[in-house]
């Protein structure tokens, strides 16, 4: 049999965009999946059916590396009939006089209860969504606290395939993955930089193009040769002075 990592999710989760990346970089392990219910999400890992778990915290960490990945609102769930169902949004305070369900019990004979006319249930959004009907609404509760969804698995059974799902599913790129190392980085000598050509000039210095820059020689000053040269031409001062000199 080729190998297997074994994914448990609650009700609510869609792990269909990670599971799809895992599959596109690991062809050599498929992904097998254990749907759970919140009661059962972190004792599938301890009873080995299990190699991470998507769950709905609280948790018993005990023994679990955990790691948070996201929260979501809660939402009432009522009969399209009911008065509330025209808010767009409700507080905890407006649910007071509504009979609400227990979140716990069975979400689909809640929902059939809702449904016909009695009373309402707070759920996690996503969970709300997956049992939507045409004669039911969600409203956003906005003072009622999130449910947070985060990912565990057993800390002393942790494996690199373990590791590399949980990279995918806290955004590791291909690059950035534990099993593709970093390039080491080319080392160059002190004070020698390269150039865009490759090519260097004798002060360890290179032009735009890469070609060595010949230095110039400085102008004579005015004690140099240049100077001399231009005293002794026979047009300079000194030289028609001293042909007055002799025509006198």
């Amino acid at each position: 049999m080729s190998p297997s990592l074994r994914i448990a999710f609650v009700p609510g989760v869609t792990i269909t965009k990670w599971s799809r990346t895992w599959e596109e970089r690991r062809r050599d392990t498929a992904l097998s999946f254990v749907p759970v219910e919140v009661d059962e999400q972190s004792a599938v890992l301890h009873a080995d059916t299990a190699d991470v778990s998507f769950v709905r915290l609280p948790v018993d960490s005990e023994g679990l590396s955990v790691i948070r990945l996201y929260g979501e609102v809660a939402v009432v769930v009522l009969s399209v009939d009911d008065p509330l169902a025209d808010s767009e949004t409700l507080t905890l305070a407006e649910l007071a006089t509504l009979t609400l369900h227990d979140p716990s019990a069975p979400v689909a004979d809640t929902i059939a209860l809702i449904a016909a006319g009695v009373g309402g249930v707070i759920l996690p959004h996503a969970i709300a969504r997956a049992h939507s009907r045409k004669d039911l609404v969600a409203r956003p509760v906005t003072d009622a606290p999130e449910t947070e969804i985060a990912i565990a698995w057993l800390a002393e059974q942790t494996t690199s395939d373990i590791e590399e799902f949980v990279g995918i599913v806290r955004g590791r790129s291909a690059n950035s993955s534990r099993l593709v190392p970093t390039p080491p980085t080319e080392k160059r000598a002190p004070g020698k930089a390269a150039a865009p050509g490759g090519k260097q000039t004798a002060s360890g210095k290179a032009n735009a193009g890469g070609k060595a820059v010949a230095k110039r020689k400085p102008y004579a000053t005015s004690g140099g040769a240049d100077a001399k040269n231009r005293s002794g031409s026979p047009n300079s001062p000194k030289a028609r002075n001293a042909r007055k000199r002799k025509g006198r």
